[in-house]
């Protein structure tokens, strides 16, 4: 399913658990018209209510700490440690060249 498909799908199915909050559909209804049983229709909108409450919670001002800084730093991390491979493999091929020369020079 592509993005723009997989956004149509959850915009029908928070318009539909809205129109059941609001009274305006029954929850047999929502599952019957999304096509699921009325367990996951209430997995769904039970799934879309927290993700509400917490959107609405308090938040202190500014850009948030945390996730994003660590993985980054553990990226930069993993950056390095491959530089530095790269950096003795290309040392070790340099050492295999002159040998290489090393024995031609004597053979």
């Amino acid at each position: 399913m592509s993005a723009r498909n997989a956004k149509k799908v959850e915009r029908r199915r928070a318009e539909v658990i809205m129109k059941v909050r609001a009274g305006l559909m029954s929850a047999t209804e929502a599952a019957a018209e999304l096509k699921v049983s009325r367990k996951t229709y209430y997995k769904w909108e039970r799934r879309a209510l927290e993700a509400m409450m917490e959107g609405l919670c308090e938040r202190s001002p500014g850009r948030p700490h945390g996730d994003s800084d660590t993985e980054k730093e553990e990226l930069k991390r993993q950056v390095r440690k491959l530089e530095k491979q790269l950096e003795e493999r290309k040392k070790a091929e340099e050492l295999r060249q002159q040998i290489k020369e090393l024995l031609e020079k004597k053979g």
